[in-house]
């Protein structure tokens, strides 16, 4: 039972800590809340942990041949996803707001597509398996010891850790909502844009110079 308690209280820290850096899909969430509303955004995020639960079963289930093809394909993956991330970017940059701030009312095709960019968006990094593997050895969650179980049990709270990311920074986010305009949300999108777009530029010309110095 300790045992038990010990996989599911680390999963649950693995899956907030794999989701809390503020990198492109938790600008997108933020712009999305502000702009669309919380659940919108939400499953924006439930798309972002179902990803990042897929590279903690591969990472769990130890295939090293995708570790291989990460470390051996690392720039070409950095400059592609610097280029996928940079149209998002000019994306956002332009998108402007035209209707004021109300109840949005969504359909459940656009929260689909809402889950599947999020997905998306955080599967085409995977260089966070790295970042996985760095959490997965720190808190010591795969033991030899450890039954089938106990990594159902830990990857269940994986994803409801990052789930609870999600729904708290949606819901922090969303009580802000009511104090910005069209022109606040005209400025934001295009503040995260620019964000984005940096992020996305410095990781091209990084990648573009460590290939060159190849």
């Amino acid at each position: 039972m300790e045992s038990l308690l010990y996989i599911v209280i680390r999963g649950i820290a693995i899956g907030i800590l794999i989701s809390a850096p503020m990198g492109p899909i938790g600008m997108l969430c933020i712009q999305r809340t502000l702009n669309k509303g919380r659940w919108p955004a939400f499953f924006t995020g439930i798309g972002a942990a179902l990803s990042d639960l897929i590279y903690c079963l591969l990472t769990g289930l130890g295939l090293s041949f995708i570790t291989d093809f990460i470390e051996t394909n690392q720039l070409l993956l950095q400059i592609i996803g610097s280029i996928v991330l940079a149209a998002f970017a000019f994306y956002l940059f332009r998108k402007n707001p035209a209707r004021k701030l109300t109840t949005p009312q969504e359909s459940p095709n656009t929260y689909w597509m809402d889950f599947v960019t999020g997905f998306l968006l955080t599967f085409s990094n995977p260089l966070i398996l790295f970042f996985i593997i760095g959490l997965f050895a720190r808190f010591n969650f795969l033991l030899p010891e450890f039954r089938y179980y106990h990594y159902i049990s830990g990857y269940i709270a994986i994803f409801s850790g990052a789930m609870l990311w999600w729904f708290t920074i949606t819901f922090f986010v969303n009580k802000v909502r009511s104090h910005f305009n069209v022109r606040s949300l005209w400025l934001i999108n295009r503040i995260i844009g620019s964000i984005l777009l940096i992020m996305a530029l410095v990781g091209f010309v990084m990648g573009i110079k460590d290939y060159i110095s190849l």
